[in-house]
């Protein structure tokens, strides 16, 4: 009887001690050497907290990007300029494709310090898969746009797989107190069209030195932010009225893995930037903003950690996809992307559309997470 409390007691404190990160779930490479080498050398022991494991590996991404990039982006492909872009002419001639770098770089990182899950892993594989097939289209100049949108659509219905594990999925939406379940043979086609979408708004959001860049380096910042410290952690969610998420330190880390790529990237991608991340990073990119949106168990918040990037991109979609399929012609004095727009129509410099763009963004999104968590 003893030692069945003994054991109920240690069980307790060990899941106590992960809600505040501590404890992995599942092995990872790092965690490993913590558990067997922390009595050789006692500091290694932090190797098995989740706080230490994303700083680490947000600072390593950082650096990594940070020197690699320079070394390697003269093998990179040349921008060619894109036509009826507003400055192409500026880019021309630029390396592009530069996610083929940093891409990878985030994947190691993340398989150091992230539980070897198979649903973790497998979203992993898509985000190198679609990277390499966005970096093919960088080095071809251009693919055929369907073709492209084909990819993107059966990559991020795998990534949806990923997600829910072929599982029933739990939901949590607004003005709803109660979860809602979800059969997988629902939430993969929707999932799968969000992050469709997603990835398409994020490629057309790449059209300013740093804009792509900057706007989802804060959507992931936010997105960790919920992952770890909302949906979580067991006492916070139940606080809320959200479900509570096993992995949703786990997929913090892989948010803050590529904040810190996109920080070492975005060093050498300030106006006037010397590389380009091209197709081979936006896709990846957008890909993972849909996956860690729907990993936080609500699709809706797309709109509230990323509603510019969907603005300014989405809504070109919409446009060309109305008049393209049904003839119908909307905002005609509207240029997409609105990047675009307000450079050409309102002469507005790329300094100002970056830097407006994400006071939009920094200042609206825990606004609307506010009212997302409290009106429920």
């Amino acid at each position: 009887m003893g030692l069945n409390s003994c054991v109920a007691g240690s069980f307790a404190a060990r899941l106590s001690l992960a809600h505040y990160g501590l404890y992995p779930d599942g092995p990872r490479m790092l965690f490993w050497l913590g558990q067997n080498m922390a009595d050789v050398y006692g500091p290694l022991r932090l190797f098995a907290s989740y706080l230490f494991l994303t700083g680490l590996g947000t600072a390593l991404a950082a650096i990594l990007t940070l020197v690699l990039l320079p070394r390697l982006w003269r093998f990179l492909p040349r921008d060619r300029g894109r036509a009826f872009a507003v400055d192409a002419e500026k880019s021309e001639g630029k390396p592009v494709g530069a996610g083929i770098i940093f891409v990878p770089i985030f994947v190691f990182v993340c398989l150091l310090t992230v539980p070897f899950d198979v649903r973790l892993l497998s979203a992993l594989a898509c985000i190198l898969l679609i990277c390499f097939a966005g970096y093919l289209d960088d080095r071809a100049g251009g693919w055929n746009e369907y073709a492209l949108g084909a990819i993107d659509l059966i990559v991020g219905a795998f990534a949806a797989i990923a997600v829910c594990g072929l599982q029933t999925y739990m939901l949590w939406l607004p003005l709803i107190k109660t979860t809602v379940m979800i059969s997988p043979w629902v939430f993969i086609p929707v999932a799968a069209v969000l992050i469709w979408l997603v990835i398409n708004a994020t490629n057309c959001t790449d059209g300013v030195d740093g804009l792509s860049g900057s706007l989802c380096g804060l959507a992931f910042i936010y997105l960790a932010g919920i992952l770890y410290g909302i949906v979580g952690h067991r006492e916070i969610a139940r606080y809320l009225l959200v479900p509570h998420y096993g992995d949703g330190a786990s997929w913090a880390i892989l948010a803050f893995a590529m904040v810190g790529c996109l920080a070492g990237y975005l060093w050498y991608n300030a106006n006037p930037s010397q590389v380009l991340m091209g197709d081979a990073g936006s896709r990846p990119m957008g890909l993972l903003l849909g996956i860690l949106v729907l990993a936080c168990g609500n699709p809706l918040l797309i709109l509230v950690v990323a509603g510019v990037v969907l603005v300014n991109g989405g809504t070109g979609l919409l446009k060309v996809a109305l008049l393209r399929f049904f003839k119908i012609w909307i905002f005609k004095e509207v240029r997409y992307p609105l990047h675009d727009h307000f450079r050409h129509n309102r002469g507005w410099s790329n300094t100002q559309v970056l830097v407006r763009f994400m006071l939009l963004q920094a200042v609206g999104t825990p606004i609307l997470l506010v009212l997302l968590l409290k009106i429920r």
